[in-house]
């Protein structure tokens, strides 16, 4: 049986892009409302599980460990940053930051079904057409394998802003 708290959170995806922003001020304002915990979660991606990438013995634990290291100061900044700017979002302040290895659909999927949460929230570019085909969708697969709903948050037309309120 899950515990209350994990059945109360929401999942946020981010990869410290504009569109992560958008996605994370849309979920503080939903966990607000919904008296919800934030998860802030970062795929560090492990270019070892990519097609056409190859580990080299004794040198991938030290080349992730400085991924790691990276990936951590910039998820700490990432939050400092909106946590400066939007002060008055309370969701923000105890939002609990997560990185994980790996590939980032799969992880993302993973880490909502262990912490049973009850919905992800990622942030989308909204390419279409041939930069569609080229680049893939990882937010597509995320709608496509997840066990919870997923809320797809394209940035805002204008200078609009999640995190302002309406």
């Amino acid at each position: 049986m899950a515990k209350k708290a994990d059945k109360d959170t929401l999942l946020v995806a981010v990869d410290f892009s504009p569109y992560s922003e958008q996605a994370l001020c849309f979920a503080g304002r939903l966990a607000e409302k919904l008296k919800a915990q934030l998860l802030v979660l970062h795929v560090i991606h492990d270019p070892a599980e990519a097609p056409g990438f190859y580990a080299q013995k004794g040198k991938k634990k030290k080349f992730l460990k400085s991924m790691e290291d990276a990936a951590q100061e910039m998820m700490e900044a990432f939050l400092l940053k909106m946590r400066q700017a939007y002060p008055d979002q309370v969701s923000f302040k105890k939002a609990k930051p997560l990185l994980v290895v790996g590939t980032p659909v799969t992880r993302i999927v993973e880490v909502a079904e262990k912490k049973q949460v009850k919905m992800i929230i990622i942030g989308s570019h909204g390419r279409t057409g041939l930069a569609h085909l080229l680049v893939g969708s990882k937010v597509q697969r995320v709608v496509q394998l997840s066990p919870v709903p997923v809320t797809v948050v394209k940035k805002s037309p204008g200078n609009a802003n999640f995190c302002n309120p309406v």
